[in-house]
């Protein structure tokens, strides 16, 4: 693992609902700090919330402040777009606000990004140069990791696996939280409760969405042949249910030793998108 003493960054997890910050120092997160979002609020109310957080944390050891956003990122001027669940940060210039409030280098990324930095430094991906970080909820993003580096691609879009086509729709719509509504109209939650209970129809679901998943890890395979994948996000609770399938699809990989060689770990990181945001710093400079 690369040599992160003594280093002070603030992590700050912009989600769609709330925003959580924290003072991640080498390997630890210390003083979280949490706040509801108003979907409904004005570029300068969250911009406002962003600021109380993090006057909370910053202190003359800070050395740099990530930021992980669940939007697409212009990476060289740290310009959101179209946050998901605040429809007021259309294009915020984020990067900008908070340098020029904080005189402290800022780095912004999406949060998929996010999630595999956290792994790779701090998680089930340490010492592994090359992985895919998953992540599996209301929606299926990756962040990519090649030679210890995380690949944003040049418009932040590397690793959105969900949205390549696939049967009728694309992959995001057949293998997430999402499948539960989409195919047969009815809460992703409710399933997994009944799943848990021994339901055989809920189970019979999530044998399906397994089917759909392994079918996407199989691009992610052919396209990147790495040999370890993290799976983050919610969905990733209910993987006794779903990786049979999961594995059956994999398993028809044309390159037999590709799949065999494959590792597929769940994320078992508290405070995965603060230790990912911290670790935008740590990417950039080492």
């Amino acid at each position: 693992m690369k040599n992160l003493q003594g280093t002070k960054v603030i992590g700050i997890d912009l989600g769609g609902t709330n925003l959580r910050a924290g003072l991640v120092n080498e390997n630890t997160v210390s003083t979280v700090h949490s706040k509801r979002i108003n979907p409904q609020a004005s570029v300068e109310e969250v911009m406002q919330d962003l600021f109380s957080l993090s006057d909370q944390l910053i202190g003359s050891s800070v050395k740099a402040i990530g930021i992980g956003v669940p939007s697409v990122v212009d990476l060289e001027q740290g310009i959101v777009y179209d946050v998901q669940n605040i429809p007021s940060w259309k294009e915020v210039p984020l990067k900008k606000w908070m340098e020029e409030k904080y005189q402290l280098p800022v780095i912004v990324n999406n949060d998929a990004n996010c999630f595999a930095l956290a792994e790779h430094y701090y998680g089930q991906g340490k010492g592994n140069p090359f992985m895919i970080g998953l992540t599996i909820g209301t929606g299926l993003g990756a962040g990519i990791i090649i030679n210890n580096k995380l690949y944003p691609g040049v418009n932040c879009g590397a690793g959105e696996f969900g949205m390549v086509d696939y049967l009728d729709k694309y992959y995001e719509y057949y293998a997430c939280g999402q499948f539960f509504q989409n195919v047969y109209q009815t809460d992703g939650e409710l399933v997994f409760k009944k799943a848990i209970a021994g339901d055989a129809g809920a189970i019979s679901m999530y044998a399906e969405m397994g089917e759909h998943l392994g079918n996407a890890i199989k691009t992610i395979l052919y396209t990147y042949d790495t040999d370890l994948i993290i799976l983050g996000g919610s969905v990733r609770k209910a993987y006794p249910y779903f990786s049979k399938n999961m594995w059956k699809r994999i398993h028809t990989l044309v390159y037999l030793r590709s799949a065999e060689r494959l590792q597929i770990k769940l994320s078992e990181l508290e405070h995965a998108g603060i230790l990912g945001a911290a670790a935008l710093y740590f990417d950039s400079i080492l």
